[in-house]
């Protein structure tokens, strides 16, 4: 018997669509000029980011108003994009986005 997905493993699987279709933004700096533009419509930070990162991001998340949710660890968030090092992603696709707030409820 197959056993079902967890929500954070459909996530995972979805960040790897999104970025496959060129939806998610990497870098801190990019980040927050996606947030600043307002084309981020999510941002997820890793559970072991750093604290100046992570204090820079979810300030300028909150201030325009964009959804700023912690998550995984590094290892599984850049396996999940193809990437190494990443602590942090910007969604830029409301679809995507919205799913993924719909499975971390």
């Amino acid at each position: 018997m197959v056993k079902p997905l967890s929500n954070d493993q459909k996530i995972l699987n979805l960040l790897g669509l999104a970025t496959r279709a060129r939806a998610i933004v990497f870098g801190e700096d990019q980040i927050l000029k996606v947030i600043r533009s307002k084309e981020a419509k999510l941002v997820l930070l890793a559970s072991d980011i750093g604290t100046n990162t992570k204090k820079s991001l979810t300030d300028k998340s909150h201030h325009y108003g964009i959804p700023c949710v912690t998550f995984v660890e590094e290892a599984l968030l850049s396996q999940a994009v193809g990437k190494s090092r990443r602590v942090a992603v910007a969604i830029t696709d409301q679809g995507f986005a919205k799913k993924i707030v719909s499975l971390l409820d």
